[in-house]
């Protein structure tokens, strides 16, 4: 098959940090290429630096055999590069054709360029010619199921004729299974028309579904390249890949309930139409997964837990003793704390920078009695918990929305560790990796 991009000794250094060290990654014609790695293991730099996002230090990058440099998004645009992030800056209110062409809907530039809509509707049918989907591209984007929108942030990465190397960050990591297959669908379609994609992805499952090949990084190093076929015969494990560890040293098996003190005892929790009759115990230092389909009450029982929602029935209890939670600041009381599942709009505040986002949870500590906030405390306590974090790259001026998902998720968990939380519920959803991660689960 032919090379479409080869990026090759490729460094990229945050201040001390060594974010690319020599990397190596190459993608080929109507290939689907997975991207693996822990968070802050090199992925989302490569990806900016080939978005134009990045410059990067040094290294060669070469677009079907020609040695290129790519400055800006446009000019990743101009080489045929396009990206749909994992969450798409879309208009709600505008409809699926208004969205693919924004910014480019008068059919001359200027301020008197007026909007062609016959041109755009033309414009949407011949991309919809070229890679068959069923949508309804005249419905508003608001109203339009997660991957409806996702599709359409696909094919407004894809409204110039030219592009041929597509990037596609977590687009899976909103959807249903029905969704992922209507997702999937349009994938193939866009490989066979010779589009390469690069696929970033936690879902480890997912690689073997629809990946041709995958490549994980550690360390900001690409450790290791294979085809998924190859990997499925060889019983390669990508967990170990990326953790360069036995999953099982890491995560040993326990013996059923055995173990540290009860944390958390919930007994017939109930909130009508939503779950009924939860029951489980936590312990310390234990790892409990509650899996549940999309829709089945696994997120709203996790806001319970933290206080959002009120429960009709049941009872919570921390450390042996009744807890009524009554709202959020209750359960950061009792020490309890949220990795909500949309970091972006439940877990932090994006215009704000780390410290800002650190600090966030508990303003009581971080201020003194007459509310000022203690600045230099705040900012050592924000650099102490971005090393235990491994926070990439550690620039805590930085507004959170600049950094990668993954360190984003970083920043959320640092704001429980500043607030001294004891009890971390996560709502995300499960992969195949699952088992490797969580001893013991209920359904």
């Amino acid at each position: 098959m032919t090379t479409v991009l080869s990026m090759r000794q490729i460094e990229k250094r945050f201040g001390v940090v060594k974010a690319l060290d020599g990397v190596h990654f190459e993608l080929e014609e109507g290939e689907i290429h997975a991207l693996l790695g822990v968070n802050g293991a090199g992925k989302s730099t490569l990806i900016k630096i080939l978005s134009g996002v990045y410059a990067k230090d040094s290294g060669v990058i070469e677009i079907a055999g020609q040695a290129v440099e790519l400055g800006s998004p446009a000019a990743a645009i101009a080489q045929g590069i396009a990206s749909v992030q994992q969450h798409p800056e879309l208009v709600n209110d505008f409809t699926g054709v208004e969205n693919i062409f924004l910014g480019e809907e008068a059919a001359k530039p200027g301020l008197g360029g007026r909007i062609n809509r016959r041109s755009m509707r033309l414009s949407a049918q011949k991309l919809l010619k070229r890679f068959p989907i069923e949508i309804d591209l005249d419905r508003r984007v608001g109203e339009m199921p997660a991957v409806d929108r996702e599709i359409v942030a696909v094919l407004h990465a894809l409204r110039r004729d030219d592009i041929r190397i597509l990037i596609l960050d977590e687009p899976t990591s909103t959807l249903t299974e029905r969704e992922k297959a209507s997702l999937f669908q349009l994938m193939r379609t866009l490989k066979s028309a010779g589009i390469a994609i690069i696929y970033i992805t936690h879902r480890l499952e997912e690689v073997f579904e629809i990946a041709d090949r995958f490549t994980v990084f550690r360390g900001g190093r690409n450790v290791a390249t294979f085809t998924a076929r190859a990997a499925r015969e060889e019983g390669i494990s990508i967990p170990e890949l990326m953790l360069d560890e036995k999953t099982g040293d890491i995560f040993p098996p326990r013996a059923g309930d055995a173990g540290g003190e009860v944390m958390m005892e919930v007994s017939g929790l109930e909130k009508k139409g939503l779950f009924a009759d939860v029951n489980f115990t936590l312990r310390r230092g234990e790892i409990l997964g509650i899996f549940g389909l999309v829709g089945s009450g696994v997120d709203e029982l996790s806001k319970a837990l933290f206080g959002v929602i009120r429960p009709d029935a049941g009872e919570i209890r921390i450390r042996g003793e009744a807890a009524k939670l009554r709202d959020p600041h209750d359960a950061l009381k009792r020490g309890i704390f949220l990795v909500p599942g949309d970091r972006r709009t439940e877990g932090l505040t994006l215009s704000k920078d780390v410290v800002f986002n650190t600090v966030l949870a508990h303003l009581g500590k971080a201020s003194f009695l007459g509310g000022l906030l203690r600045f230099g405390h705040n900012r050592k306590a924000a650099e102490d918990l971005a090393r235990r974090v491994a926070l990439q790259p550690p620039k805590l001026d930085r507004p959170v929305s600049a950094f990668s998902g993954g360190n984003q998720q970083k920043i959320v968990i640092a704001k429980g560790l500043y607030r001294d939380a004891q009890i971390y519920i996560s709502s995300s959803r499960p992969s195949a990796s699952i088992s490797a991660l969580v001893p013991r689960f209920t359904r």
